[in-house]
């Protein structure tokens, strides 16, 4: 089978002789790697100057879609039109739909319009229910690819996820509340904006199973565990929960927040004197920042906003034919503290 390039292209970039290529290429014995690697590197670089070359000139209007508290909306806004740049030579730009209360009419209402339009891609964060898979299926039937950011909704016609392996990062919360409390009774408070977000609901099951499962290991009792969730993330709701988890529980101690708010988490625990001995957040926004340096939280669990964005763009790219297929693989969870996080 022919290759995609001529062996005299191969040759000329890898900067080799036409018959080590086809030595190469046609597998045959007597080649060393480094050659072999230096044919890879050719081929590789000869795609890269082929995408380049698709994209040239080409415009790209993203349309970004969010149900979430402005503190992250806002960093992920950040980090998509700091990454455009960097998408060139395509000129692609972006518009943001920002919604902090989780109205899914109000989702739908807005894909909807996309769909009508004249978008060339979607990136979205929002519940995983049947009216929101729904809705994304109607913007890819429209001819708009759809890309789900930070939490999932499977069942849909998206293009792929990007994010964190929210499962994980469940478990890497419950093995870092474990080994920190040690031996300290108590229980743990998780906190979740809504039962309809994937992600957190993911992140709440690698808890929950990591932590019995280290329970078992070192033949511990089984922490018990205080669920409230239905607040949006948002401070004023947070906190109402959380005084009256504090009141009802007085054997929390430790604290992992999968969906945010996490001032009004610490203003609960100030407002009743009570001490937490442990408290593991997501996203390093500009609360958790100024939290996480006055050790008023512990560990924050987060990832490159940045390269998720890229990303996105890159996976709305390839389905548009401008680009090669770009890796799914997870995002990194990065553990920070107050001595890592600059």
């Amino acid at each position: 089978m022919p290759h995609r390039y001529r062996v005299r292209e191969i040759a000329q970039q890898a900067e080799l002789s036409e018959a080590t290529v086809d030595r190469v290429l046609n597998k045959r014995p007597g080649v060393r790697e480094s050659t072999k690697d230096a044919v890879e590197k050719a081929i590789a670089d000869l795609d890269n100057q082929r995408a380049q070359l698709r994209v040239a000139g080409r415009k790209f209007m993203f349309d970004v879609v969010m149900s979430a508290p402005h503190r992250f909306s806002g960093a992920v806004k950040r980090a998509i039109e700091a990454e455009l740049p960097a998408l060139e030579p395509a000129s692609v730009r972006a518009r943001f739909h920002l919604q902090e209360h989780g109205s899914v009419d109000l989702l739908v209402e807005r894909l909807d319009r996309i769909a009508a339009g004249s978008s060339h891609g979607v990136i979205v964060k929002a519940p995983a229910v049947p009216d929101i898979v729904d809705a994304i299926d109607r913007v890819v039937a429209a001819g708009i690819p759809v890309v789900t950011h930070v939490t999932d909704v499977p069942g849909s016609r998206r293009v792929g996820y990007v994010g964190i392996d929210n499962r994980a990062a469940g478990e890497t919360a419950a093995y870092l509340v474990t080994k920190m409390l040690g031996e300290t009774p108590g229980d743990v408070l998780i906190t979740l904006s809504s039962n309809s977000y994937r992600g957190e609901e993911e992140r709440e099951i690698g808890f929950r199973s990591a932590m019995r499962r280290i329970s078992g290991i070192e033949d511990n009792r089984p922490r018990s565990v205080v669920e409230i969730a239905e607040n949006d993330g948002l401070d004023s709701r947070v906190e109402t929960l959380v005084l009256d988890a504090l009141e009802r529980n007085p054997n929390i101690v430790a604290v992992y927040s999968c969906g945010g708010g996490n001032s009004a988490i610490v203003r609960a625990f100030d407002k009743l004197g009570r001490g937490c001995s442990v408290f593991v957040a997501h996203d390093l926004d500009a609360d958790n920042r100024e939290l996480l340096y006055r050790h008023r939280i512990t560990v924050v669990l987060d990832h490159d906003l940045r390269a998720d964005a890229n990303r996105a763009c890159r996976m709305l790219m390839h389905a548009q034919g401008a680009l090669a297929p770009v890796s799914a693989k997870s995002s990194a969870i990065r553990v920070l503290t107050p001595f890592n996080m600059f």
